[in-house]
């Protein structure tokens, strides 16, 4: 516990030239080299939340914040009835909402992977970013007044290795991979079959173009959009 008080620890004069050297800068999203996304199954997805536990695990978060939410969809009437699973963490956005509402420019993206990540030590717990994001990605953690969003475990890409929730997958409907590949086919993964087709979109699912996140579905019949 001590060693992570300390990771959080904030100094004020840090905070404050943060915040001072935000309000001078021009927010220009950053186009990473290459920008992984996620990929995420609709059809063959059972909602067992293994991934949930997985990240929460990782995160070491108490109950409450989840960084990666499995949520049931059901519709239809009897008896034309529907359910699929929608599996959303954070999209790493190409132009994330939350970004530019910091203000002590505590979110950034990686220019090498277009990850979008928090640092902890300049998070001041405002929320602003909260309200912004239209897929409801960073959650607060009260008990250290702090917001905090799925990394893409950072540490786990920078080692060759997958994020937790992506091997905690049991029937390999998660993944990741370049954003762009994923959609036009061109990734391998067992998350996709050969016939299957990516979609940026699906029912209950906000605007992709409001921010233009990086994920992909292989949609359920009943979830495809117009």
């Amino acid at each position: 516990m001590a060693d992570e008080k300390a990771v959080h620890e904030k100094d004020p004069a840090q905070i404050k030239a943060a915040v001072k050297r935000r309000k001078k800068e021009v927010y220009t999203p950053v186009v990473p080299d290459m920008q992984l996304g996620f990929v995420h199954n609709n059809v063959d997805c059972i909602g067992c939340r293994a991934c949930e536990i997985a990240c929460k695990d990782k995160n070491g978060l108490a109950p409450g914040p989840r960084f990666r939410r499995v949520m049931y969809v059901e519709g239809g009437t009897f008896p034309e009835v529907y359910a699929f699973k929608l599996n959303l963490s954070c999209n790493h956005c190409a132009e994330p909402a939350c970004l530019p509402t910091c203000p002590t420019g505590a979110i950034f993206k990686r220019k090498k992977d277009g990850i979008v990540d928090i640092d902890s030590t300049l998070c001041i717990g405002c929320r602003r970013c909260e309200a912004a994001c239209p897929y409801g990605a960073p959650q607060f953690i009260p008990e250290q007044n702090i917001v905090s969003k799925c990394n893409m475990c950072v540490d786990e890409i920078d080692a060759g290795r997958k994020p937790y929730c992506v091997m905690a997958c049991k029937m390999r409907v998660l993944d990741i991979g370049p954003i762009d590949k994923l959609l036009a086919g061109e990734w391998v993964t067992k998350a996709m079959g050969k016939n299957e087709k990516a979609v940026r979109a699906v029912k209950n699912f906000a605007d992709p173009e409001l921010t233009k996140p990086s994920i992909a579905f292989i949609p359920h019949n009943k979830a495809k959009v117009d």
